[in-house]
């Protein structure tokens, strides 16, 4: 007979500065199917045997997915927050409400903490302190210690080759620019229009 399990797990409870405050729950079930084999039927002239049926067995599983919290005295409104420490960016809509986080590879201490504003945007671009590299939806809004411009934008190709991988996101490996999966620089590129504030915290 079907032997279940069941199992509920619920994630904690996630705080968003401005108020905002939401509750992550996750539900497993699992349920298994173990088969009951009859014993052969034996007669006094003739032995059959039926072979064993095995019942299918399903299982599924729910992830719950932490939302890293939104850094205290990080603006408002409607903007982008980067926090250059933990590699991590926020979208921020006019609600306060985070409706896209996600990490980035940048350059440790670069820009500066502050408040900053997108000044420019290309659909493609190129490194001028590495020859041969370009990159996707480039959206500016800082400038770098050397001068050159500092944005957001997908994992470069250099010759082809991309510099890094996605897992390898969050960590610094940026000579200034903060390099995400290309799927959240087209997000950027698509929401934070010329104008729009980004505020870089620690």
């Amino acid at each position: 007979m079907p032997v279940r399990t069941k199992y509920m797990a619920i994630a904690a409870a996630l705080v968003v500065s401005g108020g905002i405050s939401g509750t992550v729950f996750a539900d497993k079930l699992e349920t298994t199917s173990q088969s009951v084999f009859a014993a052969p039927s034996i007669s006094s002239s003739t032995t059959s045997t039926t072979p064993p049926v095995a019942s299918s067995s399903t299982t599924s599983t729910t992830v719950a997915v932490v939302v890293p919290q939104l850094p205290h005295k990080s603006g408002a409104g409607r903007r982008v927050v980067y926090s250059n420490k933990s590699g991590q960016v926020w979208v921020v809509n006019a609600a306060e409400q985070v409706i896209r986080t996600f990490l980035v590879s940048g350059r440790l201490g670069v820009p500066s903490p502050g408040n900053y504003k997108v000044f420019s945007q290309s659909m493609s671009s190129y490194s001028l302190e590495l020859p041969g590299a370009t990159f996707r939806y480039m959206t500016r809004f800082a400038i770098g210690p050397h001068g050159g411009n500092v944005g957001f934008h997908d994992i470069p190709l250099r010759y082809g080759r991309p510099l890094q991988t996605v897992d390898q996101l969050g960590q610094f490996l940026s000579a200034g620019c903060l390099r995400s999966a290309t799927a959240d620089a087209s997000f950027i590129f698509n929401w934070a229009k010329a104008g729009t504030p980004v505020v870089v915290v620690l």
